[in-house]
């Protein structure tokens, strides 16, 4: 086969120690049939490695990668420490988490450790040494895959010190805690390090003061790292050829990816969209992730053949739609179609999860027959688009710090869901077909025309410098409400919000009116260009007060009707919206066609119907890929540009029909 660094890796998890020698011949002929060349193995087998403590039993695992290498399909060999074995459960019980209601969880369910227990950290990385020693010259290697989504949070008494430590580190001393934690209200101040307690349901004072908590999350978010680190030098130093990472569940709220992924060298994240999630959310999260790597491309580890067994409903693949989330993941950077898993368990608690192999070991599944067809396809984009960088003109800062803060804030509404809220201004650019990089709050900003800044709660004031010298340069900025909000301490704006971009902003926030789910308002527009409309709005209500800024949409009802929805301001050679309330998707998306019309920015091709068209770029050449997502046929307009379409060989130009479900990658001839 070809160089495997050429080729899009295509397979995922596979777990053969659960059956016989026999099966596993009759999987390696199937998965060979279907394309495979990739599998992540053995995630959960530290209990058979190590049956106990120093006492290694390898050779089913070489049995197995022998097998693999005969059939030339390659490995991403996982150290097994996200399931440790019962005896260190039962020998070092300090090594299993405490929850957030003080309990001591009992053994037998996977990530169910302390990331700080000393003991753990050790014997993982025992047996991280011994694997990377065993097999560092195995020829089908082809990288490390450290645990499994990391994400357990710990308030055990280890957890408890260690925090103080880290909190000792952070401050520097306790008048610096005390000041920062402004434990003055309610009474709280500390006077000794060691009367920091963990915020646990044990201690219901510390619900109430988010800043603890928030330090909390940045805590785990440090631990995680030390203890991926604690496995992932010691498999780098037999192997440092070899790329080391872990990857994140697709539930990415509980730990910083931002600061966890540029310890691994490519962020590895596990796609599992809801089947009533619009085709844009998991659109963006890819984007998140290529973000979290500063632009480069990543790996899908996992996404579902067919239907997931966890959801609350859960609905098969429809015809098409795994082909359709493969190439999707593969559009917005990823260099691989892999997925959770080759066989169907045949018990545990993911018995009836999807997989390219089902129960009933045949091929001629529906499912096995779409696996083997995309494995063909994927065959023919060889030597094509791995490693190819995507670049957008439009940015959309994405802040965990942010979304942690924002979300234990008490007020001004409990239906607060950042994720939701950032993807609802994705969505308006997504749906134009306008690329959008996810970006970090250190991110470069001078080489994009749009700024978006959806609930930015947190700012610093260098952001601040930064977001002023974009606009004053010539870019256009969008805000919207609970921007600027707080510092990195949770302390509100002196001086109102949105803190230290109202200058550039050219108003303020005087009062945040949270309407009910069953209640809204309207907006008008009143900027001149066009019919004065009525549109929608809700969820918040910003009453705004203009300082150098004109309104572009004012309120039409309650008792702030007339006062500025949305504002803009000139600042420098560009220009600067604040969008303060939640308006109606049609608003949002006439506002953003605005925006990209005077600033040049456009989607690849003219297109009609529910089609994503995206971008990926190399030596090369360009890549386009477009998707049809509809059941119903689309259109593009490649005018009078030639293109071949690099899966079924053929050439196109002009106006293209796209029937339900198609997917092409074209390049221009």
């Amino acid at each position: 086969m070809n160089d495997i660094n050429q080729s899009i890796l295509f397979g995922g998890d596979y777990n053969p120690d659960q059956w016989d020698e026999k099966t596993m011949r009759e999987d390696m002929e199937l998965l060979v049939e279907a394309g495979v060349n990739t599998v992540s193995l053995p995630v959960f087998s530290w209990a058979k490695l190590e049956p106990e403590e120093g006492v290694y039993e390898f050779k089913w695992l070489d049995r197995i990668l022998e097998i693999l290498w005969e059939h030339k399909i390659y490995v991403f060999l996982a150290t097994p420490t996200s399931a440790q074995p019962a005896w260190l459960s039962t020998k070092y019980p300090e090594v299993l988490p405490v929850d957030i209601q003080g309990r001591k969880r009992t053994h037998g369910m996977r990530v169910f450790f302390c990331v700080n227990s000393k003991k753990y950290r050790e014997r993982a990385a025992a047996i991280a040494m011994a694997m990377a020693k065993r097999y560092k010259d195995y020829p089908g290697l082809i990288g490390w895959h450290v645990a499994n989504e990391y994400g357990t949070y710990c308030y055990c008494d280890t957890c408890q010190k260690k925090f103080r430590v880290w909190l000792k580190e952070k401050y520097g001393s306790l008048e610096a805690l005390n000041t920062k934690w402004n434990t003055a209200f309610w009474g709280r101040t500390l006077t000794d390090f060691d009367e920091v307690m963990l915020p646990t349901q044990l201690n219901d004072d510390y619900r109430f003061n988010p800043v603890i908590q928030l330090d909390y999350l940045r805590f785990v978010t440090d631990s995680t790292i030390e203890c991926f680190n604690n496995e992932a030098t010691i498999v780098k130093s037999e192997t440092p050829h070899l790329p080391v990472f872990t990857n994140i569940s697709g539930f990415i709220k509980k730990i910083d990816q931002f600061k966890m992924v540029p310890h691994m060298d490519f962020a590895g994240w596990d796609n599992y969209p809801a089947p009533t999630d619009a085709w844009s959310f998991p659109a963006m999260k890819h984007d998140i992730m290529r973000a979290a790597n500063n632009g480069k491309s990543y790996c899908v580890m996992e996404q579902s053949p067919n239907q997931q067994n966890w959801q609350p409903y859960n609905k098969l693949k429809r015809p098409g739609e795994v082909r359709k989330i493969a190439y999707q993941g593969l559009a917005h950077g990823s260099d691989s179609s892999l997925f959770f898993q080759m066989r169907q368990s045949i018990a545990g608690q993911e018995k009836y999860h999807g997989a390219f192999i089902s129960h009933s070991g045949k091929k001629d599944t529906r499912i096995y027959k779409e696996i083997s067809a995309l494995g063909a396809e994927l065959k023919k984009l060889e030597r094509t688009f791995r490693g190819a960088t995507t670049h957008s003109d439009v940015g959309i800062l994405f802040d965990w710090e942010s979304w942690w803060a924002l979300e234990l804030a008490s007020g001004p509404t409990k239906d607060m869901n950042y994720l939701e809220q950032v993807h609802y201004y994705y969505d308006a650019f997504y749906k134009q077909n306008i690329s959008v990089d996810m970006l970090k709050v250190t991110s470069d900003l001078s080489k994009y025309k749009v700024i978006v800044v959806p609930l930015l709660y947190m700012i610093e004031e260098t952001l601040a410098e930064k977001i002023e010298a974009f606009v004053e340069a010539g870019g256009v900025f969008i805000a919207t409400y609970m921007t600027g909000y707080v510092d990195v301490y949770d302390h509100c704006s002196y001086g109102a919000y949105p803190g230290p971009l109202k200058r550039v902003l050219g108003m303020w926030v005087e009062e945040i009116d949270a309407l009910r789910p069953e209640e809204n308002n309207r907006i008008r527009r009143v900027d001149g260009m066009g019919e004065s409309r009525s549109y929608p709005c809700g969820f918040l209500c910003d009453l705004i007060r203009l300082e150098g800024a004109q309104p572009i949409a004012v309120y039409e009802q309650d008792f702030y009707a007339q006062m500025p929805a949305v504002t803009l301001n000139g600042f420098g050679k560009g220009e600067a919206y604040y969008i303060g309330t939640q308006v109606h998707e049609s608003y949002l998306e006439e506002l953003v066609a605005s925006v990209c019309k005077k600033v040049h920015v456009t989607s690849p091709f003219a297109f009609e119907g529910e089609v994503e068209i995206r971008t990926r770029k190399n030596e090369s050449g360009t890549y386009y890929f477009i998707i049809n997502f509809s059941e119903k046929s689309g259109e593009i307009d490649l005018e009078r540009s030639t293109y071949h379409n690099l899966l079924d060989g053929r050439t196109y130009s002009g106006k293209v029909e796209l029937n339900p479900n198609t997917v092409m990658v074209l390049m221009l001839v």
